[in-house]
């Protein structure tokens, strides 16, 4: 396990650098610098100064691979291509706690009622409750976010007048954004948890602790539980990393600014050095949380050494 994490650790800046190459081809292929600002061409004279502000003078090996990275990281000085009194260091630091505490938030609920969900079907087989508990994922996993938060905007909000229309800054204003990005991802892990859990009880370990006189609640919090929770793991890295990085579409419904904004507008505006910027906080998010459910296999089932060859 120690062996496979160092290797991990070791992979990673070599798996951002890749990262990173490919999103400077991407960017290279997109016709334009993003220094325009609106319909009205810069006379060439303030067209020039920007350039050379922004290092476009530079070959581009040079401003994407060295000056760039180094201005982001080390200098902390380099701006936005749309926002010229900001630096990308400034947007990201007031940008990123906002969409991290929303993401945790986020997270955390979808852990939650996704395995009750998935316990609440498998413990009440046959009943009305895993009925419905199988209807709302169906449910959660096809309504896209937009729809979700409209409806929950428009009746939670706007009818029942329960919480805030939007913003941020106060606990009620949390509540709804966090429902919002949670549903899709809780359904989905419900549906998956149920599906591991049947497939335990047709295992012989389960019959055997049945034979022994343990309670249905016993067999399946002691036993059956912990073995089909390993799917779900898997599914935890990439949901996690989906929710702290897909909530744009959520941020830009309750009006929250946070980096789901300064996604879609620097996307929009060309910006370059924003996008570079929160391309690679997503993939260190990305890459941390695969790695961690990686390590979590061990803990999770002992019989798993993950980075062990096989005999």
């Amino acid at each position: 396990m120690l062996r496979f994490a160092l290797r991990r650790l070791l992979a990673f800046p070599l798996l951002l650098f890749a990262i990173y190459a490919v999103a400077v081809l991407l960017i290279m292929a997109a016709p334009g610098e993003g220094l325009e600002t609106g319909e009205k061409e810069l006379p060439p004279e303030v067209l020039a100064a920007k350039r050379a502000a922004y290092n476009y003078d530079q070959p581009w090996w040079q401003r994407y691979f060295w000056t760039w990275p180094k201005r982001l990281i080390w200098d902390r000085d380099l701006p936005a291509h749309q926002y010229e009194d900001w630096t990308v260091v400034e947007i990201m630091r007031a940008a990123l706690p906002v969409s991290l505490q929303l993401g945790v938030l986020a997270f955390s609920l979808a852990v939650l009622l996704g395995i009750a969900g998935g316990v609440a079907a498998v413990a009440f087989r046959g009943r009305i409750l895993e009925h419905i508990s199988v209807g709302l994922c169906l449910i959660g996993i096809s309504l896209p976010t937009f729809v979700i938060g409209t409806v929950l905007l428009v009746a939670v909000a706007l009818w029942l007048k329960a919480v805030p229309v939007g913003g941020w800054g106060r606990p009620s204003q949390a509540i709804l954004p966090a429902i919002t990005l949670a549903l899709p991802y809780a359904a989905y892990i419900a549906r998956l948890l149920r599906s591991a859990l049947l497939d335990a009880y047709a295992e012989d370990y389960i019959r055997t602790a049945r034979a022994k006189g343990l309670t249905g609640a016993r067999v399946l919090l002691d036993h059956a539980l912990r073995n089909a929770l390993l799917p779900v793991l898997s599914y935890l890295g990439p949901a996690a990393a989906a929710i702290f990085t897909g909530s744009f579409v959520v941020e830009k419904i309750f009006t929250i600014p946070g980096m789901g904004t300064h996604v879609v507008e620097s996307i929009n505006n060309r910006d370059q050095s924003l996008i570079l910027a929160t391309v690679m906080v997503y993939a260190v998010l990305l890459a941390s949380f695969n790695l961690l459910v990686d390590l979590l296999y061990g803990v999770v089932d002992p019989r798993i050494r993950v980075g062990a060859r096989p005999a």
